[in-house]
């Protein structure tokens, strides 16, 4: 999204992603179907944050909506589900082809299965050698790696290791929206369940969510189990 908007101003942009193919996030999120929006993402109280207000102006200036009609004008089918969440209808792949083609049309060079091994910064410019030999330099440079999660698909800590080389300031991290892994004996105790999901009220504290919860030959999983994970803390 960061450089189809650079490259509709008229900047030469360069993505470059270690993976070998673009989006494997997106392809694999929502099962398969991709929740690409939330008809409510635009209201602070969805937001967890010390500061819940620090996302406001984008969300303000671009809506749901905006990414609703760049889906609708690609004619790529989707539906509603519980509150408020949007799914394609088909896979998760067009949102990812919606997204290569917009690259495409805003001039934007992708680089795929290439990494960066050196970065510095000189005056106004960054300069970085990436893994195929080549010493690049630009005047701008943004860092999209998202969280380390899901390592067999190339997530890493190198975004907070960037962050950190440059005096950045960072805040601890912990799991968040993740399923919930059980001790052996209690495993074993809910394993005739597993594959099976059902409407749950899930607590911690004072807060609460009613969604569905699914029993997994790990654990626990499910909107519901998702959601109370980023406020529970570990242990």
């Amino acid at each position: 999204m960061c450089a189809i908007e650079a490259g509709k101003r008229g900047r030469r942009v360069l993505i470059i992603d270690h993976a070998k193919f673009a989006g494997e996030k997106i392809r694999i999120s929502g099962g398969g179907r991709c929740n690409f929006t939330n008809v409510n993402a635009a209201s602070i109280h969805h937001f967890l944050s010390n500061n819940p207000r620090f996302a406001i102006s984008a969300l303000q200036r671009y809506k749901p909506k905006d990414f609703i009609a760049l889906v609708e004008r690609y004619g790529i089918a989707y539906h509603e589900k519980t509150l408020g969440q949007l799914f394609c209808d088909v896979s998760s792949r067009d949102i990812v082809d919606m997204l290569r083609k917009e690259c495409e049309l805003a001039g934007v060079e992708m680089r795929m299965q290439t990494s960066i091994i050196q970065l510095e910064k000189d005056g106004d410019k960054f300069i970085f050698e990436t893994s195929d030999g080549k010493v690049l330099n630009s005047a701008s440079f943004v860092v999209a790696t998202g969280g380390p999660s899901i390592p067999k698909m190339g997530a890493s800590r190198w975004g907070y290791e960037i962050a950190d080389y440059f005096g950045l300031k960072l805040v601890p991290i912990r799991a968040a929206l993740v399923p919930f892994t059980l001790d052996e004996a209690t495993l074993a105790r809910f394993a005739p369940l597993s594959g099976i999901a059902t409407d749950s009220i899930v607590k911690t504290g004072k807060k609460d969510f009613r969604e569905g919860m699914l029993f997994t030959h790990r654990g626990l999983s499910g909107p519901a189990v998702l959601q109370i994970s980023s406020y529970c803390q570990e242990g």
